[in-house]
Parts: structure tokens; sequence; C-alpha cells
């Protein structure tokens, strides 16, 4: 890899549920609202204050990974607008199958072997249903845990009063000193992935 002009604060992994329980215009949410969280002023400047590093993958059941924005370096605005750009115009990757969170945690985990100059590692984890397939989100989470590697999520719940997702985020997917922030449906996602950057991309107090 080659090297970099800054070092590198944040290395992020946005993880995004395309499983069977999203359809087409869900999609089109969840890929326009993490776009443009990234354009918003507040969380660039927190992008760029990190010299972060990030990358997005789709994921859905088991061996249904793919990488959609490989680690690009936020160094200026235009970095920032190029990667929402191509965020907003990928084609999803799955459709159709099951939701193998586990696989997905162990995915985005392999990835940061390519950033390791970068100090903090996270993995932005966003799904609107628990595991039905393969059974390894705690498992994962240990894994993750044990390379000093943190996991946040975004629980996408139905427009009800069900905590269902909010639940299994909490019991069995992030990390100590982790956090889930729950959308009310696919309609609320883009404030919460904004909500979700900006508290995981603020240094922590020293």
């Amino acid at each position: 890899m080659p090297s970099v002009a800054h070092p590198c604060d944040v290395a992020l992994v946005l993880a995004i549920d395309v499983s069977g329980s999203i359809d087409a215009g869900e999609y089109r949410t969840q890929s326009e609202g993490t776009a443009a969280a990234l354009e918003d002023p507040a969380v660039a400047a927190l992008l760029l204050e990190g010299r972060t590093a990030l990358s997005l993958m789709h994921w859905s059941s088991l061996g249904q990974q793919h990488v959609v924005l490989p680690w690009t370096r936020m160094q200026s605005r235009a970095d920032i607008a190029a990667a929402a750009d191509h965020i907003r115009r990928a084609p999803r990757a799955f459709a159709g199958s099951d939701t193998a969170v586990g696989e997905a945690m162990d995915a985005a985990l392999a990835l940061f072997a390519d950033v390791p100059d970068c100090k903090r590692r996270i993995i932005d984890i966003s799904g609107d249903g628990p595991e039905n397939m393969g059974n390894t989100a705690r498992a994962a989470r240990v894994r993750a845990m044990t390379a000093g590697v943190a996991i946040n999520a975004i629980a996408i719940e139905d427009l009800g009063q069900s905590t269902a997702i909010t639940r299994f985020y909490l019991n069995w997917v992030i990390t100590k000193g982790g956090f889930v922030v729950t959308s009310r449906g696919l309609s609320a996602y883009p404030a919460a992935i904004r909500q979700k950057l900006l508290r995981e991309l603020e240094k922590p107090a020293s």
C-alpha cells in the first residue's frame, strides 16, 4: 500500500444491509442518506479533522459481502464529494437473501489490514433484522474487541413501538463502549446516520 502524506486518526467501515427485507426504495434511501450525511458540513469537518480513511460494504447472507467503496482517504472536500457520489451511484450488490450479521462483521474487520496507520478503527453497521443465517455475531464481536476495533450500529425498526432490532444490536453486535442509534423506519435513516457519524467521529476526551 502506498504511503500517505498525513497520519490517519480514524478508519471507518460503513456496512450496509442489503438483505431481502430491504426493498429497492429502501436501498436508495440508505444510499442517499449515507451520501448526504458524509456531505453534511459538521460531518465533513470531522472526516477531514480525523484524516479519515473510509470504506463502504454491502452485506447480506453467507458469503455475500461486497466492498462498494474501497479505502478512500478523506483529505479534502473533493474527496468527500467523490466518495458520496460513488455511494449514491453504486448498484445494489445483493438482493433477496438472508441476514448474516456475524459474517458481515468479520468481513468488515478483515478490511482494516489495509489501513494499519489508522489509530482508531470503527465498524458502522446498519440493518433492519436480527441474524437469521450463520449465528456468529457474538463470536465476531469478540474477535473485533480482541483486535481493538469498535462496532456501533443503526437499528432500523418498524414504525410502531417495537425495539427488537435495537435490542439485538445492543445484546450481540456492538462492542464495549459502543452504541446503537434507532431509525424508526427507513425515512428516519438519513438523520440517524448523520447523528451516528457525528458521535463516532468526534475525538474521545483525553
